[in-house]
């Protein structure tokens, strides 16, 4: 709990076991002001882990709940079907690669008034070996296509964010693979939701990724962010999906 404000956690795994336990331990250790349990909920989506990462989610105090079919968005999409009663929704990856404590910063900021508080590892402190080549140069032509396409400056597509619930309802996420992250703020964008970027840390993983530490994560992951940008673009532009632009108009 948050000044009265309920806060969920989602966060999607696919083989985390070494690394889960550790992020559901220091989040449920968070403390509010009044030096109470920040956290109130955390759901662990296995997106079809061949480990004990369930196992070790569970016994670690998270409620865990299972997508089979393999996508960062999918195990997200789900994750939001078992959010309880709650105000602002906090997503974090499961492999440490986050600092968990810098969550109070991304809640603060909903609690200020964001629809949308992104976790930008551009603004923050970088760990040796945090971000890959590719991490970083698509990261940087992700952000500098949406500021060209929107003109809104982003500088990061970083999966540690916040959101409000009424807003996180309103965007209407789809994407069920890579494209999840850039959805997300795009839309916010378009809906002229108030969207904050604050600095964050990047750690070195705990194990090895399955995107950035493979060829065919890489570039799936790569057309997945670029073609949702492209999108989303022809979407509002091109009218293509009449319903999507009465919303867009009334917003």
């Amino acid at each position: 709990m948050y000044e009265q404000q309920h806060i969920s956690v989602i966060i999607p795994v696919l083989d985390e076991e070494s690394a889960i336990g550790i992020v559901v331990n220091e989040l449920n250790a968070l403390k509010n002001p009044d030096g109470e349990r920040l956290i109130d909920d955390i759901i662990v989506c296995d997106n079809g882990s061949t480990d004990n990462s369930s196992g070790v989610a569970h016994t670690a105090g998270a409620r865990v709940t299972y997508q089979p079919e393999r996508g960062y968005g999918a195990a997200c999409l789900l994750g939001i079907e078992c959010l309880l009663d709650t105000d602002i929704v906090l997503f974090v990856d499961g492999d440490h690669s986050c600092v968990p404590e810098q969550a109070i910063g991304l809640i603060e900021e909903i609690h200020q008034g964001a629809a949308l508080a992104i976790g930008s590892r551009s603004l923050g402190k970088e760990q040796a070996g945090s971000l890959t080549l590719p991490q970083k140069f698509g990261n940087k032509l992700s952000t500098l296509l949406i500021q060209m396409l929107w003109r809104q400056k982003v500088t990061d597509l970083g999966p540690f964010r916040a959101i409000k619930l009424s807003a996180l309802k309103a965007l209407k996420m789809e994407d069920r693979r890579f494209g999840w992250t850039v959805e997300m703020q795009v839309k916010a964008i378009q809906l002229k939701m108030n969207v904050v970027e604050i600095p964050v840390d990047s750690l070195k993983r705990i194990g090895k990724s399955k995107i950035s530490g493979t060829v065919s994560g890489v570039i799936g992951a790569g057309l997945g962010i670029l073609g949702m940008i492209a999108k989303l673009w022809w979407r509002e532009h091109c009218k293509t999906d009449e319903i999507y632009q009465k919303a867009l108009n009334k917003a």
